[in-house]
């Protein structure tokens, strides 16, 4: 990992993070599924301007169609719904630190349900150890706090659950160029979200939504999306998927930071030992953190 890949890497974990801000501020005027349509309609808008300048064009055979309309149920529509919808209920914080539960979901789908990915030691240590935190974490809505209902926080693990099952669907794009993939499923999740967003929406009218608000609506299609993307493909191209997989460790951290220092959220010790747990279980799970032990042993 050179410098420019790690700033990248700090560039896109505060993308995503601030995602979480985002959606914390616009859920407060707008629908969640209304704002699922404008940020995925937003984004992709802007990806098939991307796109046509890159000299690429989506592919319009059944097959592919197919593809991105299941990509995009699963990774954006069914999780973006949840976390928004989760997000009227819990802080920023809290939600990005139970969506960073996807690795352990992965692991479950991949190497246990599908079984793409070999059962390890360290993956089984790693989930069990992460869902520790996670239990640490949904303390403060078992013990009956109504700042954090157990109906909101499993709305954002029902979100991770589907960004797992959207990284094994993901796997049959792996001859398609990433930037033709992330306009794919975007434009698809904006077909999807069309009709939901209109039967949704009740009296609600974009007059009614202040500045603010619409200015976190433009940062979370633009920034958190579009360019979150782009960010996301080029640090694959230089970094790999093994390091590009550390922005899960740094999205919790960031949105926690950014919840606090810009909305004036409370942190809870149950979360902060919560984030600490999450956190070594996700290394663990990894794997990086055992390789020095592995060299001396092999040595």
């Amino acid at each position: 990992m050179s410098l420019i890949n790690w700033l990248l890497l700090a560039a896109l974990s505060a993308l995503w993070g601030g995602a979480f801000l985002f959606a914390k501020v616009a859920v407060s005027e707008i629908p969640p599924f209304v704002l699922v349509f404008l940020r995925v309609a937003l984004a992709a808008a802007l990806l098939h301007v991307v796109l046509r300048l890159s000299g690429h064009r989506l592919p319009l055979d059944r097959k592919s169609l197919a593809a991105f309309l299941g990509m995009g149920l699963l990774n954006n529509v069914i999780p973006f719904s949840l976390i928004f919808w989760g997000q009227t209920g819990i802080a920023a914080g809290l939600a990005s630190i139970l969506n960073a539960t996807t690795p352990m979901f992965t692991f479950f789908v991949a190497a246990v349900i599908l079984r793409q990915e070999p059962v390890a030691g360290n993956r089984i240590a790693g989930v069990l150890l992460g869902f520790a935190g996670v239990a640490a974490m949904l303390s403060a809505g078992l013990a009956g706090l109504t700042s954090d209902p157990l109906w909101a926080q499993a709305a954002c693990l029902g979100a991770a659950l589907s960004y797992a099952f959207a990284g094994a669907f993901g796997r049959r794009f792996r001859e398609t160029p990433p930037m033709v993939t992330a306009t794919g499923q975007l434009t698809a999740s904006t077909l999807i979200m069309t009709p939901v967003a209109l039967m949704t929406a009740g009296d609600w009218s974009p007059g009614t939504v202040s500045l603010l608000v619409w200015a976190n609506v433009a940062a979370l299609g633009i920034f958190a999306t579009a360019l979150a993307y782009l960010l996301f493909f080029r640090l694959l191209a230089r970094a790999g998927a093994t390091n590009t997989s550390l922005v899960t460790l740094l999205i919790p951290v960031c949105a926690l930071i950014f919840g606090h220092l810009l909305l004036g959220e409370r942190l809870y010790p149950t979360q902060f030992a919560g984030l600490v747990v999450l956190l070594a279980g996700l290394a663990l799970l990894d794997g990086r953190i055992l390789a020095p032990f592995r060299r001396k042993t092999k040595a």
